[in-house]
């Protein structure tokens, strides 16, 4: 399994690829940073966001894109941002029909580090030591697209069993429901 994580920013959007199956090694296949200038127009700065997703989305050919969920914060305009950013990642993926995963900061910490609470540093350091990487990547949020990945792959296995066994929950409802209007019909 390839998996394109992205960290979402305006300012930095951080995008990593990683290769493999849970419970065997993984392997990292890029890792960077979508920058736009802070003075640009937002416009402008989510056609450049788009413009870099889409380099990766041709350069590693994954077959998933982990995007890290939007949660409150104090500060509006950051979220705002925030939330652009990820929209343009779900926006290039679902174009090419690539299926989206949404994850919590929360989550993808307690993926890498086994605690929901890990500061940056932490993280950091987990991804470098999962992935057999001389040093932690740079800037964090690079590092954050590769925890993203990361957690993508090692819960996508039972995240697709949940959403199977919905799919037949609801095809069995369905079912239910045409059987009893035919005998009410009847």
């Amino acid at each position: 399994m390839r998996v394109l994580g992205v960290d979402p920013g305006l300012t930095r959007c951080g995008v990593g690829v990683v290769e493999g199956v849970a419970g065997r090694p993984l392997t990292m296949r890029g890792v960077g940073v979508v920058r736009t200038p802070a003075d640009a127009d937002i416009g402008h700065r989510l056609v450049a966001i788009e413009q870099g997703i889409e380099q990766w989305l041709d350069e590693h050919q994954p077959e998933y894109v982990a995007v890290e969920r939007v949660f409150s914060q104090h500060n509006v305009r950051t979220v705002m941002g925030t939330a652009q950013a990820s929209a343009v990642a779900m926006l290039c993926a679902s174009r090419r029909g690539l299926p989206v995963a949404l994850h919590t900061p929360s989550e993808v910490k307690a993926a890498v580090t086994g605690t929901g609470r890990a500061d940056k540093a932490q993280v950091g350091a987990m991804v470098t030591r999962l992935l057999r990487l001389a040093a932690p990547p740079k800037p964090a949020d690079a590092a954050d697209a590769l925890a993203l990945a990361i957690c993508h792959i090692w819960r996508a296995p039972a995240m697709n069993r949940l959403q199977q066994a919905h799919e037949a929950a609801r095809r069995a409802d369905t079912l239910g429901e045409r059987t009893l209007a035919r005998k009410v019909t009847r």
